[in-house]
């Protein structure tokens, strides 16, 4: 009978250990919005160089 009692105090550690581990993660609403915006201008920047990149390579006509 001792595996059920080993069983229910290994769930138990790992339920401490994912508490223990979520603890520190939590954003608030206001942080979590500006890096949202944060990345999705990051993301807007990249696509614009993208799009300059493939423009100048279609004018210069490397082929690529």
């Amino acid at each position: 009978m001792t595996r059920g009692n080993q069983r229910e105090q290994a769930r138990e550690k790992a339920q401490k250990k994912a508490a223990a581990a979520n603890k520190g993660k939590k954003e608030s609403g206001a942080s979590l919005q500006k890096r949202k915006e944060a990345d999705a201008a990051a993301l807007r920047e990249k696509q614009l160089r993208k799009e300059a990149e493939k423009a100048q390579g279609e004018s210069t006509g490397d082929g690529k």
